[in-house]
């Protein structure tokens, strides 16, 4: 597993954010039961396969700083170890981290907010959106303040110092937020800083306000430390996206499709069981069970098809970061997809429309 010091991805990530836009949120969703999913039988049907439909003997998975299941139970390593496919992980602050190991060819696959897909397009990362999954209930970021903030809505930002992560799905949030208050991302101070980053400033009391997702923000609010004065309910987003490297799925549906079915499974499992989720994850993310249990309530897993409805939804943001000149190249996301039969190929039977 390689793992990256905070310091290093604030650099990375300030260097991401200049490849971007020239100047100009997460817990992964993957989880598995305490009960693994049956994979001797799959694994067996791999092994009789003769005809595999991969190129890859090495799949390397991306995923975020708070765990990841999968990885924990070795789920993927237990289904492609008869293709002869060894898997593995790097660990990443956030989407566009991911998505810059996925520009230079150290990611094959990882999953991300709707947000960084749309600067990375619009720089160029050789990408494809590959699944979708539900959007959460929202309670899982705010705009948080100070317990004894002066600060009592959104309008009273105006002005005021506000850290969030530019090119993730917080970006999105906050222009929803101010719009609603009548504001522009103009009327604040944006402090760019990583969820790592945010938390610890937000901490020294060295910001006005910021925005906090979920499971720092749970571990905030457990604490009573904080007063919440926007979350995301109400507010409408696209959920999350599964990614790939653009030439790794063309040369490996048939290892995409095993990493869809598995998610899409252990989802379910963990939709239905949100304890055992927090009990699996806790000794990596170093979080108690509690704090998590709530992060896994406010979170859905399942896949999704990859619509019209869906993809229409992602370019409505883009097109707004657009016109805000967040990206200074107006995007087709249609231009990151599969053709109809390629995504036949990927998508498990029971994820299909």
């Amino acid at each position: 597993m390689v793992e990256i010091s905070s310091k290093s991805r604030f650099k990375q990530f300030n260097y991401f954010l200049l490849f971007l836009v020239g100047g100009v949120f997460t817990l992964s969703t993957s989880l598995v039961s305490c009960k693994a999913p049956n994979t001797s039988e799959q694994a067996a049907n791999a092994s009789n396969s003769t005809k595999t439909s991969t190129k890859t003997k090495v799949l390397q998975m991306g995923y975020m700083t708070a765990g990841d299941l999968l990885k924990i139970k070795g789920v993927l390593e237990k289904r492609l170890a008869p293709l002869g496919i060894k898997v593995e992980w790097s660990k990443f602050a956030a989407g566009p981290q991911l998505l810059e190991a996925m520009n230079v060819g150290s990611v094959d696959f990882g999953f991300v907010g709707e947000t960084p897909p749309i600067f990375a397009q619009a720089s160029g990362v050789p990408f494809v959106y590959v699944a979708s999954s539900k959007p959460g209930t929202g309670e899982g970021t705010a705009v948080v303040v100070d317990k004894d903030s002066p600060i009592k809505t959104i309008a009273d930002l105006k002005g005021k110092g506000l850290a969030f992560q530019r090119a993730t799905a917080q970006q999105y949030f906050v222009i929803k937020v101010l719009e609603e208050a009548g504001l522009k991302l103009s009327d604040i101070k944006h402090i760019n800083l990583t969820p790592l980053e945010t938390r610890a400033a937000f901490e020294r009391k060295s910001v006005d306000a910021a925005v906090i997702g979920d499971p720092h923000l749970a571990l905030f609010q457990k604490t009573g430390s904080i007063r919440v004065i926007r979350d995301g309910k109400g507010i409408t987003t696209q959920g999350g996206y599964w990614l790939g490297s653009r030439n790794f799925v063309k040369d490996n549906p048939e290892v995409v499709k095993i990493i869809l079915e598995e998610v899409n499974t252990i989802g379910k499992w963990a939709e239905a069981n949100p304890r055992e989720v927090a009990t699996l994850i806790s000794p990596e993310a170093k979080i108690d069970v509690p704090t998590l249990e709530l992060v896994s309530k406010r979170r859905f897993y399942t896949l999704r098809p990859l619509s019209q409805e869906v993809l229409s939804g992602q370019q409505k943001i883009a097109d707004l970061f657009y016109e805000q000149k967040f990206i200074t190249k107006k995007i087709n996301v249609r231009e990151a997809t599969l053709s109809s039969e390629e995504y036949t190929a990927v998508t498990p039977s029971e994820v299909k429309p």
